[in-house]
């Protein structure tokens, strides 16, 4: 999904941290494994070994870099004591009952979290998630080519405005991309309507064919650093990174909403160690944990000091407005997972990138 440089270390391949033997104190998972399954380079530098120095406990982590990929490992029975999976996929998970319920008595830094992160729709009591990075999706774009009042005239219609031909990235996302064309046409991100759909369909078409568009993934975060294109669609976390190194580059949300998603921490049922697993989520709460990974990865931290003060004053991320989420527009929705309509949006989507690669 939106983690930089995640298909380089995804797949099948292992990471494993042994112990790092901390100092006296007590050590309650002494010899114990725990076993992560996490996107790829979306852990702070020292989360893991300090987590063992802490615990006593060793952490293998297997890395995906997709839901959908994890799913098919954690739906044929492969066992995990934690997952980070994306929001509409912890309801997925729900839904076919692969998830234990959290016991809430064993994570006592449930309260350092922000509340505009906690009780989304996905899981609204956050009885099997807790939340581990969170974001939205906008607009990086050019200062010096793209004006802010031609945003907010347009909003996502400025992909189709051919004074940006050939200057355009669209996000290799089928879920973002379709997010993007409905809100632009004023349609709920999670209709089920097919005319609906259909509509967003053209909608994407006309951009890849009138636009010279050019569809990436990860690339996008150095070359729009680089400042090769006017503008393209990118995650918070991703935008957040790319101001931080070019200040001629900008963020903007429309008003008609986007995707607030989240990231966030589940414990399968068929976990080997949930005791452990237990203890891992509670530490990543924590200030310390939350600081290495949200200063390392560039992604919002849910916990609310860390937040602020990554954002504040003297902050890494001070004054770049992709860093805090936006939680105040009422068009702004959480993906929700539907199975037909996902199979609808995949097919067309595939057209899409037919029809780009040969305009």
């Amino acid at each position: 999904m939106k983690k930089l440089l995640a298909s380089a270390l995804a797949g099948a391949m292992v990471l494993t941290l042994g112990g790092c033997g901390g100092s006296g104190g007590d050590r309650p998972f002494e010899g114990q494994t725990l076993h992560l399954y996490n996107w790829g380079e979306y852990m702070g530098e020292n989360l893991i070994s300090d987590f063992e120095a802490e615990t006593g406990a060793t952490v293998k982590v297997d890395y995906f870099d997709s839901n959908e990929q994890m799913y098919i490992k954690v739906a044929n029975g492969e066992s995990f004591d934690v997952l980070v999976p994306s929001d509409y996929m912890i309801e997925r998970l729900i839904q076919e009952d692969l998830l234990q319920p959290l016991d809430k008595s064993k994570l006592s830094n449930l309260n350092l979290l922000t509340d505009g992160v906690m009780g989304l729709d996905y899981d609204p009591d956050n009885e099997y998630s807790v939340p581990y990075f969170w974001g939205t999706v906008g607009i990086v774009y050019d200062k010096t080519k793209v004006s802010e009042e031609d945003l907010e005239k347009e909003g996502y219609n400025i992909f189709l405005d051919t004074k940006y031909k050939g200057d355009v990235y669209l996000y290799d996302s089928e879920r973002d991309s379709f997010m993007m064309a409905l809100k632009a046409l004023g349609y709920s991100m999670n209709t089920t309507n097919e005319d609906e759909l259909n509509e967003a369909y053209e909608w994407l078409l006309q951009c890849v064919q009138t636009m010279d568009t050019e569809i990436v993934t990860d690339e996008i975060i150095d070359n729009m650093a680089q400042g090769r294109k006017a503008l393209g669609l990118i995650y918070s976390g991703d935008a957040a990174y790319v101001m931080s190194e070019n200040e001629n580059m900008g963020f903007y949300m429309p008003e008609t909403g986007t995707n607030l998603w989240s990231d966030a921490m589940v414990i399968p049922k068929n976990a080997e160690n949930p005791e452990l697993a237990h203890a891992f989520i509670d530490y990543v709460c924590t200030y310390d944990a939350a600081m290495d990974n949200s200063s390392f990865v560039g992604y919002t931290s849910p916990n609310e000091e860390v937040m602020n003060e990554l954002s504040g004053e003297g902050g890494d991320y001070e004054g770049i407005n992709a860093y805090i989420p936006r939680t105040d527009n009422k068009n702004d929705e959480v993906f929700k997972y539907d199975a037909e309509t996902r199979t609808i949006i995949a097919e067309l989507f595939s057209k899409v990138k037919v029809a780009a690669s040969n305009a």
